[in-house]
């Protein structure tokens, strides 16, 4: 890594102070995911997920999402810590959108509370919300962290970040 963690202010979190393995815990705000003009999930019983240097991961119960717009599809991927993670298509109209959120049917012990729900990628619906703030995704394609106004980093997941 060539940058420095970015020193917190008073309120802010420092992603650089998340722990590795990572922590989950309960979201006390709620979270809202939009997309084609609808709220496609919306809840005040979110988890979020904690790792050192990538912006939370919220992940949303099953019965605040509205799965009859999402899709399985056969895309599959592996963490060291939850275990395999299961992709889901959004499916509004016509419109498709590819992998927009993740699932884990069978999460690995520590992270059992997470079963079944589902993670979005900010960067791949219209709007994801924490409180009423509107997130920015993380960088990069491969992660799905919300960045909020409250956090500080640098963030995992801009080109060359890979391996920090």
């Amino acid at each position: 890594m060539n940058e420095k963690p970015i020193k917190p202010g008073p309120g802010q979190e420092s992603v650089w102070d998340y722990p590795r393995p990572p922590r989950l815990e309960l979201c006390v705000h709620r979270v809202r995911v939009e997309s084609g003009g609808q709220t496609i999930a919306d809840s005040t019983r979110t988890f979020r997920l904690l790792e050192t240097s990538h912006p939370p991961t919220y992940y949303i119960p099953p019965e605040d999402v509205r799965l009859h717009l999402l899709q399985a599809n056969p895309r599959r991927s592996f963490c060291e810590f939850k275990g395999d993670a299961q992709y889901w298509d959004l499916a509004i109209g016509l419109e498709l959108s590819r992998d927009v959120a993740w699932s884990y049917a069978a999460p690995s012990t520590p992270y059992m509370q997470l079963r079944d729900y589902l993670a979005f990628y900010p960067s791949r619906v219209d709007a994801c919300f924490v409180g009423d703030e509107r997130v920015q995704a993380q960088p990069g394609d491969f992660y799905g962290g919300w960045i909020t106004a409250n956090l500080v980093g640098p963030f995992k997941g801009s080109p060359g970040t890979r391996h920090w």
